[in-house]
């Protein structure tokens, strides 16, 4: 009988033909399921509804019913063989199976009939599969899985189940956790690591420095100095935090609410040096909010929090954020259509053309698409700058537009500004030597409204991290990390942030999500590799014509990979739900809702009251972060009113508010639901192969053995 509650958790069935004759109750003698997904009771269904009785007991399957189990880190259904038909007789109060020939077919007359209306099933004899009525399975032995193909593997590597139900160790990784290559591997794959994830790491100082008004200078300091951050964060979190290899940086969870605060009315009149006032704003913002996110992981709230948290809230939160920069992306493209479109051509033809290609037994365009694309484009747009493609006689590139007195050069000049490769400074004004120290931009300044604001947006960090911790466990480690080694991954994160805002990055630190499609692509989940590849990047922001280097790159190239970036972070968080039942309607309807209204309300918000060309300072990709000026909250509170209109115009804020709140408030099963399983804390500590995946280092752990939310 179909039934929408959660079934109690349901006992192994024994050996079959049961020893003596004798069959055990459900409970008595019953050993530890294969499965998580066995112990909720799952059945598989496409429409996602579950047919378990309610008691949640196994009951003795009928000829034409099977148990199928699908186990979701797998990726697989194992189905359980169909006993014998059996003439039950009672004895002393007991079921005891009559004899029977153990190789004779039952006959089902019922199943047969349905077959024939159903065409029959797929292949005929011993071993084929039939398929009944809401894709049930019958119960014939099932066909061997087909091997899969080695590019499905990086979107869902195989795994192997252990008793206990967790995902073992996944084949096709090289190297795991706490394996450690030799020295030339491990210092390849370090820089290799960082290399492919180079656009997440550089490209948002590239949009933030210019939006609050600084230099070429500047932006080669903030990058300098974002390179700095992510390596001794990243070196922080490997040590301290959940030890996964996961790398620290710049997210882009905080990009839009730092443009929110960045195009705050209090800023658009400024005269004068506006970078670093905005700059200490910021500063002191994320310093008080990331104290808030620091006590939310090392307090234990983390752990409560958890309960709400699941795949089906994780993927429209994330893709969200991808989603929300359309209104930045080819806007930017569109000032030098050729260079644009050429470098989102090239980044697309090498991650996805190209990328079975193998060098050297390596995936070359594959791992290497961001950096690989840019420096061909760059190369292409060098020598068309110096063929003289983009000069205009008469026009200077550095007279501005507004104070030439030809109309020729007022139309050719901005043309100029965004095709030519020449016109930053970043990189002959930049010292060979800098170091990045704390408070480089003057002493912070609290705004208590811009706190808040950043408050609930490190709640949307929290939860995209925990999506990244879950997927790379499952690919580098024994088993997942215990709630209290994620609680410390995020009190560890706050730490970062806080470090972030001291030295002045402009943006918060968090782990990037893109980091764990760099570990299925490279096939490196060694920490030690990471660790090294950490110490490389501090090394290399202490060389100030590194951070003027990439503070020169064209910002139609920037928007350009922007793009990418953005379409793949959407991507990455949709696959989440590859963790829960993605065929269930009512996570589908869901997931819609979320995604619909993320970008229908903050629009709504974005468009209240505002008035075409109303405010020309602002170029238009930047209008939508304007709201707070013009929201449609009007109370006789300011601070309220900036809140308000900011947190409801942002929007990953309004997808994570309905994917919680209808995933916590519709009825669904565990499983279907994709609930993220942790690991014990009791088995962890008894397990040596966790305390040595995620105990810390340095004996240190023994400091955290009486706060039992942050530890094993």
């Amino acid at each position: 009988m179909a039934t929408r509650d959660r079934p109690p958790r349901r006992a192994r069935p024994g050996p079959w033909p049961p020893a003596g004759g004798n069959i055990t109750g459900p409970t008595e003698g019953a050993q530890p399921p294969l499965s998580w997904a066995k112990r909720t009771g799952f059945k598989g269904r496409v429409s996602g509804e579950s047919n378990a009785s309610s008691s949640g007991q196994i009951a003795l399957p009928k000829p034409k019913e099977v148990e199928a189990n699908v186990d979701l880190e797998a990726g697989k259904t194992h189905v359980l063989p169909t006993p014998p038909v059996a003439a039950l007789a009672v004895a002393n109060g007991q079921p005891v199976a009559a004899p029977v020939d153990p190789t004779a077919r039952p006959v089902d007359p019922i199943g047969r009939k349905r077959r024939d209306s159903d065409g029959g099933g797929v292949g005929q004899g011993p071993n084929a599969i039939g398929s009944g009525q809401n894709g049930q399975h019958r119960s014939d032995p099932p066909v061997p899985p087909k091997p899969r193909r080695e590019e499905e593997a990086v979107a869902l590597p195989q795994v192997r189940e252990e008793d206990d139900g967790f995902a073992s160790r996944q084949s096709h990784i090289k190297y795991e956790l706490r394996e450690t290559p030799g020295l030339v591997p491990i210092v390849l794959y370090g820089i290799q690591h960082y290399l492919s994830i180079l656009g997440s790491l550089v490209l948002i100082p590239l949009v933030i420095v210019p939006a609050l008004g600084g230099t070429s200078e500047d932006t080669a300091a903030v990058v300098s100095t974002v390179l700095f951050i992510s390596g001794m964060t990243t070196l922080l979190h490997t040590f301290f935090g959940t030890r996964l290899p996961l790398i620290q940086g710049p997210s882009f969870v905080y990009l839009a609410p730092v443009l929110a605060i960045i195009n705050s009315p209090e800023f658009q009149g400024l005269n004068g040096n506006n970078f670093k006032h905005i700059m200490k704003e910021l500063q002191g913002a994320f310093i008080m909010s990331s104290a808030f996110q620091a006590i939310l992981g090392y307090s234990g709230l983390m752990s409560l929090f958890l309960r709400l948290i699941n795949p089906v809230v994780v993927s429209p939160t994330v893709a969200a954020v991808g989603l929300s920069f359309f209104s930045y992306g080819f806007t930017q493209v569109g000032n030098c259509l050729e260079i644009g479109i050429m470098q989102i051509l090239l980044v697309i033809i090498f991650a996805l053309y190209l990328r079975k290609i193998r060098i050297f037994g390596h995936r070359i365009f594959l791992i290497y698409a961001v950096p690989l694309s840019l420096g061909v484009t760059w190369a292409i747009a060098f020598f068309l700058t110096e063929s003289g493609l983009y000069s205009y006689k008469g026009c200077d590139i550095n007279v501005p537009t507004s104070n030439t007195l030809s109309a020729y050069c007022r139309k050719h000049v901005p043309r100029m500004k965004h095709c030519r490769v020449d016109t930053s400074y970043a990189l002959s004004a930049s010292p060979w030597f800098r170091f990045p120290y704390p408070l480089q931009w003057g002493t912070p300044v609290i705004n208590w409204k811009m706190v808040l604001v950043l408050c609930a947006v490190s709640i949307i960090a929290a939860v995209d991290s925990v999506g990244s911790y879950h997927a790379s466990s499952l690919l580098v480690a024994s088993k997942p990390p215990t709630a209290g080694v994620l609680s410390r991954g995020i009190g560890l994160e706050g730490v970062s942030s806080i470090l972030a805002g001291l030295w002045g990055t402009g943006v918060g630190s968090s782990t990037l999500t893109e980091n764990v499609h760099t570990i299925a692509v490279t096939k490196m989940g060694s920490r030690r590799a990471v660790q090294l590849g950490a110490v490389c990047l501090i090394l290399i922001s202490f060389i100030g014509k590194v951070g003027g280097f990439i503070a020169s790159i064209p910002m139609v190239m920037v928007a350009a990979l922007l793009c990418f970036m953005w379409a793949m972070l959407a991507a990455l968080g949709l696959s989440n739900l590859r963790y829960s039942e993605a065929g269930s309607s009512r996570n589908s309807i869901i997931v819609g809702l979320s995604l619909f209204f993320s970008l229908s309300i903050p629009a709504y918000f974005q468009q209240f009251g505002l008035v075409p060309n109303a405010n020309s300072a602002v170029p238009s990709y930047f209008q939508p972060y304007i709201v707070s000026s013009h929201g449609p909250f009007h109370t006789s509170f300011g601070g309220v009113n900036y809140v308000l209109n900011t947190l409801l115009s942002l929007n990953m804020i309004i997808a994570f508010l309905i994917a919680v709140i209808l995933d916590n408030t519709v009825p669904g099963s565990r499983h279907e639901r994709g609930v993220y399983v942790w690991s014990d804390t009791e088995a962890a500590r008894r397990e040596a192969s966790i305390q040595r995946d995620y105990e810390l280092p340095f004996k240190a752990g023994r400091i955290f053995r009486w706060v039992k939310w942050v530890g094993l």
